[in-house]
């Protein structure tokens, strides 16, 4: 099981990859990774490239991540609060929770107008590259914390922080500010201002954000009617989720 479950994750992080490069990334015989490779195919968990002869993961793997999503308690009570968010603000927004080292958009509201949009459901960002991430991580046991700032930080872009003092001063002064601002650390011309969101143990469940153009955003510094409306939804949702007067002041 342990084995399978860490070739579905490798081709989760690869568009596809052959029996080889599986081998030589998980440190697994070939013959017990195109075994396991048959048993995941036979339940339609991966499917194999006719023409190129690689795996890539399979239908059944979406039909299990939209159960996910459709079960996942800050998934649907967010809805309505990221919905009257983006309205308010006539930006995009969006919900992410912590994946490992990456924070899964769990929900996406998109931007108000006819512009031409893409849903970012399902995708992953690097924590310390978005809004979204720091303002949980700045909310966690220190322990989790210093984990993650040893881990592995990609520069996604040439405005991404990498260096783990850097970044750990950044998450104190949102511990204290209660919103964390993104800009252009994912995407270039992009900034996000988020709030965390607290559940009924007062531990970080996950974090809601509007996400746009850096010249809108962060013109003149974080938009204030953005930061308080940001700040609004997350505590709104923290209450939803049953915690407590404390953590939703925070």
């Amino acid at each position: 099981m342990d084995r399978a479950a860490r070739i579905m994750k490798a081709l989760g992080a690869s568009p596809r990859l052959g029996v080889t490069e599986l081998s030589d990334k998980l440190g697994l015989a070939k013959a017990t990774v195109h075994g396991l490779l048959r048993a995941l195919e036979r339940q339609e968990l991966v499917e194999q490239e006719a023409d190129s002869g690689k795996y890539r993961l399979g239908a059944a793997m979406l039909q299990l991540g939209n159960s996910f999503l459709d079960n996942h308690e800050l998934r649907g009570r967010s809805l309505m609060w990221a919905g009257s968010l983006a309205t308010r603000v006539g930006e995009a927004v969006r919900v992410g929770v912590m994946n490992g080292e990456t924070v899964l958009i769990v929900h996406h509201v998109f931007r108000p107008d006819n512009s031409l949009q893409i849903l970012e459901v399902g995708a992953s960002i690097p924590w310390h590259a978005c809004a979204l991430g720091k303002a949980v991580v700045a909310y966690m046991p220190r322990q989790r914390r210093t984990a993650l700032l040893s881990g592995e930080l990609p520069r996604l872009t040439g405005r991404t922080m990498t260096e783990p003092s850097v970044l750990r001063t950044a998450l104190e002064e949102i511990a204290g500010l209660g919103v964390a601002v993104e800009d252009q650390e994912a995407v270039v011309g992009e900034a996000e201002i988020a709030s965390p969101i607290f559940d009924h143990h007062g531990d970080p469940a996950g974090a809601i954000g509007v996400v746009g153009p850096v010249e809108r955003l962060l013109q003149d510094g974080p938009a204030a009617a953005v930061v308080a409306a940001v700040r609004e939804a997350g505590r709104g949702l923290s209450r939803d989720m049953g915690a407590g007067r404390f953590a939703v002041r925070r």
